[in-house]
């Protein structure tokens, strides 16, 4: 089915990795350093700065297109881990135990994991322009 935007697919997939990827990146930013906002540096070799690496490094690679599959692959499983791990005690419903971004991240990471870095990407200027990164 054609929409009136859907000429702007490709660019409007890269906005949407792009700031996932970017959002991602700084929750990433905040466990390492403690910056921007609230909460400080938590310690590297904890399971929360574990947590901070991965969603440092595999959002840098998302909001940049490069392996991009692969980096939302092992994001969708982060989250997963942590809506297990910090919410679903609360009730396993998301409405219940405030899971909402938790599991939202999850499955846009899952979206990204199937669809690749796309057009706009370092894969594509790699890969000679190809729509998907392979897998």
């Amino acid at each position: 089915m054609t929409t009136f935007l859907s000429r702007y697919t490709d660019l409007i997939y890269a906005m949407f990795r792009f700031m996932l990827g970017a959002l991602f990146a700084f929750h990433g930013l905040q466990k390492m350093s403690g910056y921007p906002g609230p909460g400080g540096p938590v310690p590297l070799m904890s399971l929360g700065g574990l947590a901070g690496v991965i969603e440092l490094v595999t959002g840098t690679m998302i909001a940049v297109g490069f392996f991009g599959a692969w980096a939302g692959f092992l994001s969708s499983g982060t989250m997963a881990v942590a809506y297990f791990i910090g919410h679903a005690s609360g009730g396993f419903l998301p409405i219940v135990n405030k899971g909402e971004p938790a599991v939202m991240y999850c499955f846009s990471f899952l979206l990204i994991a199937a669809m690749g870095s796309g057009r706009y990407s370092i894969d594509a200027l790699l890969l000679g322009g190809r729509r998907r990164a392979p897998v």
